[in-house]
């Protein structure tokens, strides 16, 4: 057997040229399995030896700088390695289970970025999330489940805003998923006294033009989330929730006042990934299929806007009882499978996902 800090290498690269999003270790019985997450599949790749699981495991954990010795606790970490001349960002995670640790680890190609125009499978919501951005100030929220793309969204309208609207762009992050030279990033850090919350307070400081903040986890962060776009600056952000109207709750129960809510809120977006059907094979891909081809996924969207994002908000307050008429993902998937680009099984995975039991 090579050594472990070789076939760990081989496995990260093993993802990467696979297109990988996410790298599963999980111990088993007798052996420990490694899978890929390929589009919403995961394929099986290999089998190891039951004894190498932990030596594997624990060189990942010693490259991001996180405690080998402890795994009665869950643990996170990141770092970052050059795979055929790509720096690729690795966010790691670790769950014990059955007195033996799990691995999962997320991958973050770094020096790619989705031009502008290929983010959302309609062209008139980029056209859409396009105008968002000639905003002067006010609060644009991105919602979704985790690996929907939010991300890669958020990072690709601040690369169009920083190179077109030449803007001062600051984000705060925790971690810094896509290192980027087009705006200042900066790196939450709560040992060195660096919170989302401390963070913004200084980053306001900085004369910033549009402020991106990684994520509103509470009530603290979202209330000068909110205080920001009150004073003239455009943030973006994300959360998580289960559709756009979600956020308008989600502020409510961080306690932000109802009115600057209806002052601050520009938009909310909620997106998923979907399933491109194939041009090429009868039904559903091989997994070598995922491994040639990586544009196998689109974004769909929902956004909340304008007379519809007014409507949502009176329904929210309880003004009335009339939904807000807006475009759902739901209507977005169903109009993708009707005209050919999307998979049909989208459709029923949304549906077991999100529709009310």
């Amino acid at each position: 057997m090579k050594s472990i800090k070789q076939l760990a290498d081989r496995i990260i690269k093993d993802a990467v040229q696979h297109h990988a999003s996410d790298i599963h270790i999980i111990p088993r019985k007798e052996d420990t399995l490694i899978q890929l997450r390929m589009a919403n599949k995961l394929i099986p790749r290999q089998t190891l030896p039951k004894k190498d699981c932990d030596r594997l495991i624990a060189h990942f954990k010693f490259t991001a700088l996180m405690d080998i010795g402890e795994r009665r606790r869950p643990q996170s970490g990141a770092y970052s390695c050059l795979i055929d001349g790509q720096k690729i960002g690795l966010r790691l995670s670790t769950l014990p289970a059955s007195n033996r640790e799990s691995l999962v680890i997320r991958l973050l190609p770094q020096n790619k970025q989705i031009p502008f125009y290929q983010i959302s499978l309609f062209p008139c919501m980029t056209r859409k999330l396009t105008a968002l951005l000639k905003h002067a100030h006010g609060l644009i929220i991105f919602t979704g489940p985790t690996g929907s793309g939010k991300t890669t969204t958020l990072y690709s309208m601040l690369n169009e805003s920083s190179h077109v609207l030449n803007r001062n762009i600051i984000t705060l992050e925790d971690p810094i998923e896509k290192e980027t030279e087009s705006v200042l990033q900066v790196q939450v850090n709560e040992k060195a006294g660096i919170s989302y919350s401390s963070g913004l307070k200084a980053v306001l400081r900085h004369d910033p033009d549009i402020i991106m903040v990684g994520e509103i986890r509470d009530g603290e962060t979202a209330k000068i989330a909110v205080r920001a776009a009150l004073t003239g600056h455009l943030v973006l952000s994300t959360m998580h929730t289960r559709d756009s109207k979600g956020a308008i709750y989600r502020l409510m129960e961080f306690g932000v006042n109802w009115l600057e809510i209806e002052q601050t809120l520009v938009a909310v977006t909620a997106q998923r990934l979907v399933e491109l059907a194939c041009p090429f094979c009868e039904g559903e891909c091989p997994p070598m299929c995922y491994s040639y081809s990586k544009w196998k996924r689109a974004s769909v969207f929902e956004m909340l806007t304008g007379n519809d994002l007014y409507a949502a908000l009176k329904e929210a307050k309880g003004e009335t009882s009339e939904p807000a008429p807006y475009r759902t993902i739901k209507k977005e998937i169903m109009k993708g499978i009707a005209l050919g680009y999307v998979v049909e099984s989208e459709y029923e995975r949304w549906i077991f996902a999100n529709e009310e039991k």
